[in-house]
């Protein structure tokens, strides 16, 4: 795992996806709504974009698809369902810091002067 200070910028839609796995187990379909309800509506992932985000984050090992199902009867089989890793948690943890710093360093850069009498 890279440290924070080497670790490269999330794109929007993994940030997103990453948070919302924060919250538990979720399938394709579910992110789709979560994500949309974390950005107030920002975001809205086609499945393109969530199923090509979600094999980049497979693949860098910050997601991993869930073993346990639901029960068949009250579930689609075909759903894949998906939980956040250590490493995708990091991952965002470190976003988000950055992310908060960056928003500190622009509303200083707005921020009059104090006046010298």
């Amino acid at each position: 795992m890279s440290t924070e200070s080497d670790a490269r910028p999330l794109q929007p839609a993994a940030l997103h996806i990453l948070l919302a796995l924060g919250r538990g187990e979720r399938h394709g379909y579910a992110l789709i709504g979560d994500v949309d309800a974390l950005s107030d509506g920002a975001i809205k992932l086609g499945p393109g974009t969530l199923y090509g985000t979600i094999k980049r984050l497979l693949g860098d090992g910050m997601i991993e698809e869930a073993e346990e199902r639901p029960d068949p009867e009250l579930d689609d089989q075909r759903r894949r369902y998906y939980r956040l890793t250590a490493s995708g948690a990091a991952a965002a943890t470190a976003e988000l810091d950055r992310l908060a710093s960056l928003v500190r360093r622009g509303r200083a850069a707005f921020t009059p002067a104090p006046k010298r009498a």
